[in-house]
């Protein structure tokens, strides 16, 4: 059965962020079978476009949909039914956005965190192997010194 833009919109408003139902539960209030709702849910969190959605806020791309959100935060409370009328969105739309924006800046930040834990470990990693080289080079050093006296004291021996 082929279902209307707005009603995918619709499931999948209600399975994604910030409500976050359960499929089952989607599935039994819409009518809809839960291997369609999952479907759906694999297209939109891959990107992947429906056939009918061409206009749709769920084919905006990320900086499109930072966009509205910074056009949204600006507006007067009395004007914002209105905005989201004349771009087509929902409320809905915009605070998954925002939650899916969190997630992006949640998930650089930890692996920025993992990066420099990992960086600061090669860093005392090679300063350890930097200080053992430095002392090597120092013995190497008072060894040559030591030769080098020992031979002025006692004479270089010519080899026969």
């Amino acid at each position: 059965m082929n279902y209307s833009q707005r009603i995918k919109e619709s499931v999948l408003c209600k399975i994604l962020p910030p409500e976050n139902r359960g499929v089952v539960d989607v599935s039994r209030e819409m009518g809809i079978p839960r291997e369609t709702i999952y479907n759906w849910k694999r297209k939109a969190e891959a990107g992947i476009l429906f056939k009918d959605d061409f206009g749709s806020p769920l084919s905006l791309g990320q900086l499109e949909r930072y966009n509205l959100l910074q056009e949204y935060k600006v507006l007067a409370q009395e004007d914002i039914g209105e905005w989201l009328r004349e771009k087509g969105l929902h409320s809905d739309h915009l605070k998954l956005w925002e939650q899916e924006i969190k997630n992006i800046l949640s998930d650089k930040t930890n692996k920025i965190k993992i990066e420099n834990q990992q960086l600061k470990r090669e860093k005392k990693e090679l300063e350890r192997e930097l200080r053992r080289k430095e002392k090597a080079l120092a013995e190497v050093a008072a060894l040559l010194t030591l030769k080098k006296k020992a031979d002025a004291i006692f004479g270089v021996r010519e080899e026969e």
